[in-house]
């Protein structure tokens, strides 16, 4: 009898040699538009394309990866924000729930905390928020606030972008205080103008990838569902690249949560702040953004309930210690090349959920609708 030999599953850890070799490329180093992104990771990770997709998918459905996709900078097509809110403590769980589930335009959720009371510290939930163009964000903002029972909110608007990235397993074996030898160069925030054809391109780009596309010609689909053949979709892609709204295609991985296999990519991330002379925050994000453990840094306007801060980046790692150190690194840097730092502090992220937000117009109106809210008095300009 002949005996039918079971083939063994594919390792999703992100510690076995060959997942690293390949996420260490496919978080963060296909910058972009590519027309054959694994074939660009396998080229990079130099291993062979079967190797990359079988193990992707692996990871995929595994949970490892939390989604594949192609990022946008979306900051420069739907007005957006990094909001703060202040909670009633026993209404955080069930505003976060709130804005994890029912709001389709908030991204990053998360609950943080700092190690002593400081300015800001009453803002205990956070989330990055977008609304499509044409619509008003202060009014979102407004109606968010009734449905999660918010005392008072902010709006943290991004002037600049300095790094924008994720790179998690590349990042574990940094140096402390790696820092890049070019200063970062900032990233202006400006909301982009796009055609019909090149919103519909976008809205195939941007969606998350299945299990079953991850492979070569995965953009073919994509195309055809849009009305378009391969080479104008190609073409209208470029455009957008052009344009500077394309980030990366990239493979996220589930950073927060424990993974099936029990292994957990990060275990602490923090947001740190700086409130630098007006005047020096572009100089001081350009120097900021070249330390290489951070995955965020921005340039934001933060007023005096958060001690005036002027910058922001975000770091993840697992040792809570060897973040201090990269945040001490940064300080010290700055005072090196004489740049003044009137306030400093650390928000700890705790419970955490991230989803891309929906940044398309015609999503808005069919969310207002299935909400019973009058869309147009959600638009730019409404009181």
């Amino acid at each position: 009898m002949n005996s039918i030999k079971r083939r063994e599953p594919l390792p999703i850890g992100t510690e076995d040699l060959v997942n690293a070799r390949i996420l260490s490329v496919s978080e963060d180093k296909l910058a972009g538009f590519h027309p054959e992104p694994f074939a660009e990771i396998a080229r990079l990770a130099d291993l062979p394309l079967a190797t990359v997709t079988a193990r992707i998918r692996a990871m995929l459905e595994g949970g490892t990866i939390r989604r594949v996709r192609q990022t946008l900078l979306a900051n420069d097509l739907a007005p957006g924000a990094l909001i703060a809110w202040e909670i009633p403590e026993e209404k955080l769980g069930a505003a976060f729930d709130f804005l994890v589930v029912e709001d389709p335009f908030s991204g990053h959720v998360v609950l943080r905390s700092t190690d002593s009371a400081c300015a800001g510290s009453s803002f205990r939930l956070w989330s990055t928020l977008k609304v499509p163009q044409g619509f008003s964000l202060e009014a979102h903002c407004r109606y968010l606030s009734t449905q999660i029972g918010a005392i008072r909110h902010r709006i943290l608007r991004a002037k600049g972008i300095f790094t924008l990235g994720v790179g998690h397993v590349r990042r574990r074996t940094l140096e402390i205080g790696a820092i890049c030898p070019a200063k970062a160069q900032m990233h202006a925030v400006e909301v982009r103008r796009l055609s019909g054809e090149q919103w519909k391109v976008l809205g195939a780009l941007k969606e998350e990838l299945r299990p079953e596309e991850i492979s070569l010609g995965l953009w073919d689909s994509r195309a055809r569902s849009v009305g378009l053949g391969l080479p104008e979709f190609v073409r209208i892609a470029r455009e957008l690249e052009q344009l500077g709204i394309l980030g990366r295609f990239s493979t996220f991985l589930e950073h927060v949560k424990p993974l099936s296999t029990g292994e957990r990519v990060t275990r602490f991330n923090g947001l740190f702040h700086w409130a630098v002379p007006q005047g020096r925050e572009k100089e001081a994000g350009e120097e900021i953004g070249r330390f290489e453990v951070l995955t965020h840094c921005y340039w934001r306007e933060a007023g005096p309930d958060f001690g005036n801060v002027n910058l922001m980046a975000v770091a993840h790692g697992r040792e809570k210690d060897r973040l201090l150190l990269h945040k001490a690194a940064i300080d010290e840097h700055l005072r090196q090349v004489g740049i003044p730092v009137l306030y400093s502090n650390i928000f700890w992220g705790g419970r955490s959920e991230i989803k891309p937000s929906e940044i398309l117009p015609e999503a808005y109106r069919k969310w207002s609708h299935t909400r019973r809210i009058d869309w147009e008095t959600m638009r730019d300009g409404s009181s």
